[in-house]
């Protein structure tokens, strides 16, 4: 049984949904202790417990501690096998999250989930970020994997809703192709009027062109109904990508310039892949092997180097004026 101290390094959510992940994948049982010990509210939240059951489903594995405000889980997986599963944590914790834990488990026996929640909240990728920058690096490799929002979610009422399929199968290295000049802009919005979407793609994409000179394609996906309030905008250039939220009192044009911005940044920035993607696709490289770069070794990529080593998967980290990750 290996012991993971769950407040070390990055010590939040992160080092939880990539230890059962990576648990269920090298089939080593495992216990988490000390879980989130230094956030203002430790211990489980909804959300932590949907990834850990959304992991568990895909491999049979049996749990103890697996309830809200526990500080200690023990997850002792079985074998990988295809699941349909349908994870409702209760709340608008983050569905991309709960797919972050899930995805890496379910590429080896194949699988399908429909996750509710939240599609855009704080602290988290948009599903739109999963969808047009991790994912495409995935398919490359060789990956099947489809996704469909059905509804979107905001915080605080939630009710996002997003299906995921995935084939199984072994692909092959991760690796980030020449550089890319495709650039695209999704701009979502759910019980707001369709003009909000269409100004934050506008604003996005003035920055983006001016600043970059690269031509963008905008998709709007304003929603009428849903259980919740919000807006979102998700911008990517090839495999760097970045994201922004609306709220209340925030003009669209600043939500699609903030997105915007933060691409820019990345994108002058060297490296093959952005400073959250980098630490997102350790546990793809550490299971296929491959090679990235990035401009900062950030706190969630050491904590991943450092959680997958204590499993037996070395990832090799070397900085020289880049970060450079390879495995």
């Amino acid at each position: 049984m290996l012991t993971i101290d769950g407040s070390y390094l990055e010590g939040g959510g992160q080092v939880l949904r990539l230890a059962v992940a990576v648990s269920a994948i090298s089939a080593t049982p495992v216990t988490v202790t000390r879980i989130r010990q230094n956030r203002q509210n430790p211990g489980l939240a909804p959300q932590h417990v949907a990834a850990v059951r959304a992991v568990a489903g895909a491999c049979d594995a049996e749990c103890t501690g697996l309830v809200v405000r526990s500080s200690e889980i023990t997850f002792i997986p079985g074998r990988l096998r295809r699941a349909d599963l349908a994870i409702d944590p209760g709340t608008a914790g983050s569905i991309p999250l709960i797919l972050q834990a899930w995805l890496p488990v379910a590429l080896h026996a194949g699988g399908s989930i429909t996750v509710t929640g939240g599609t855009e909240v704080t602290w988290s990728p948009t599903i739109d970020y999963l969808e047009y920058v991790l994912a495409p690096v995935l398919r490359r490799a060789g990956a099947t994997v489809e996704t469909e929002v059905l509804e979107r979610g905001y915080y605080p009422e939630g009710g996002g809703r997003v299906h995921v399929r995935v084939e199984p199968g072994r692909p092959g290295p991760i690796v980030i192709g020449a550089k890319e000049q495709e650039c695209g802009i999704v701009s979502c919005s759910a019980g707001l009027p369709v003009h909000v979407a269409e100004r934050q793609a506008a604003a996005a994409r003035a920055l983006i062109e001016s600043e970059l000179n690269l031509s963008c394609a905008a998709t709007l996906d304003p929603r009428e109904g849903g259980a919740s309030t919000g807006s979102s905008v998700t911008v990517w250039s090839g495999a760097k990508g970045a994201v922004a939220l609306g709220k209340r009192g925030l003009p669209a044009e600043k939500v699609g310039r903030a997105a915007a911005r933060a691409l820019v940044r990345e994108v002058r920035s060297p490296g093959t892949v952005d400073v959250h993607l980098a630490d997102q696709l350790l546990v793809y490289l550490a299971c296929y092997g491959g090679e990235y770069s990035t401009h900062t070794l950030s706190m969630h990529a050491k904590t991943a180097c450092w959680l997958l080593s204590a499993f037996g998967y070395e990832v090799r980290c070397r900085e020289n004026g880049t970060v450079e990750f390879s495995a």
